[in-house]
């Protein structure tokens, strides 16, 4: 197998087994996010709390879309608001703890995925093998625009 059908497999199978997961559990959830939902908060989960301009801005949408998807997802209990302590005006998108648990359904797999290979590769491949993971992620990040890093807003407690 070639690498480029390698690598797409394992992208492929990651993406086929965070689907089946979700869809497993549906039953189970009173507020399921749906697709579009579920992407909106991957991107704000990624963005380490942004502003509602600075997500529209980043997946291209007119604010009051973006106003209303963020909204929605406030009511469902996947996201909060906190206010800026330096200006009283803006606001910073935080997922809560709710969507944590829904998004390691995926990093939980990832994570167990990785541990096993470790197991099966020697230090010196394990080092190598990370060192191609950084190389990925650089050449990836030359086709996402930039933006800002983590503010280290502390999250609230949850409320009952």
């Amino acid at each position: 197998m070639k690498t480029e059908e390698a690598f797409a497999e394992i992208y492929t199978n990651f993406k086929l087994h965070f689907y089946r997961a979700i869809f497993g559990n549906f039953e189970n959830r009173e507020a399921t996010l749906t697709t579009v939902e579920s992407f909106c908060m991957e991107v704000i989960h990624a963005m380490k709390n942004p502003t509602i301009n600075e997500f529209s801005r980043f997946i291209q949408i007119s604010s009051p879309n973006a106003a209303y998807k963020v909204n929605n997802l406030i009511k469902k209990g996947y996201l909060r608001k906190i206010q800026s302590t330096k200006d009283r005006r803006e606001y910073y998108l935080q997922v809560t703890q709710k969507y944590i648990d829904y998004y390691n359904v995926s990093t939980s797999y990832v994570d167990s995925v990785l541990k096993r290979v470790e197991e099966r590769m020697s230090d010196e491949e394990w080092k190598e093998f990370g060192h191609i993971c950084e190389l990925i992620s650089e050449e990836q990040m030359r086709d996402v625009p930039q933006y800002k890093a983590d503010r280290n807003i502390p999250m609230p407690k949850e409320e009952n």
